[in-house]
C-alpha cells in the first residue's frame, strides 16, 4: 500500500511533523500550568503567572498557524516564532538579572532551563523550518 504524498506547501511533514508535536505539548504544558498558576496562585507572583500566560497564548498561536497552510498562516507563524524567541531572551536574561522579581519560574525563565531549554531551541528550529525553501513553499499553498 502506498503512503499519500504530502503537499508541496504542507508544514505537517518531516521535521515540521516534530515541531508540531513539540508545540502541542508546550500548549497543554503552558496553558494548564499558567491557568492553575492564576487560579490559585495570582497574589504570589503576578509577573512571572502573567508572563506564563503570555507564552501559553504565544504556543497556541503557533501551533495553529504552523499547522495551516497559505501565505497568511506562514506570516503568522514567523511573527509568533520570532515573538516567542524575542520572549525567551528578554524573560530568559531579565529572570537572570534580576531574580526578584520571578518567585516563581515562568516556561521562558533561564532560557528555558527548567523544560530542558526547549523553549529557546524550538522557536530557532521552528524559525529555521519556515524559512528553509521546503517550508517557505508553504507560503505559496
Amino acid at each position: 500500500m502506498r503512503r499519500p504524498e504530502a503537499h508541496a506547501g504542507d508544514r505537517r511533514h518531516g521535521p515540521g511533523r516534530v515541531i508540531l508535536a513539540l508545540y502541542l505539548i508546550f500548549v497543554i504544558g503552558t496553558v494548564s500550568r499558567s491557568a492553575a498558576q492564576i487560579s490559585t496562585r495570582w497574589h504570589e507572583a503576578p509577573l512571572a503567572y502573567g508572563l506564563s500566560a503570555f507564552a501559553a497564548v504565544v504556543y497556541v498561536v503557533a501551533l495553529v498557524s504552523l499547522s495551516m497552510r497559505g501565505r497568511r498562516a506562514w506570516w503568522v507563524s514567523v511573527v509568533a516564532l520570532s515573538v516567542e524567541l524575542a520572549g525567551v531572551l528578554v524573560v530568559g536574561t531579565w529572570s537572570l538579572v534580576a531574580p526578584a522579581m520571578f518567585p516563581d519560574a515562568t516556561v521562558w525563565s533561564d532560557y528555558g532551563l527548567g523544560y530542558l531549554l526547549i523553549p529557546l531551541v524550538l522557536p530557532v528550529a521552528g524559525l529555521w523550518w519556515l524559512l528553509s525553501p521546503r517550508g517557505a513553499r508553504a507560503e505559496d499553498g
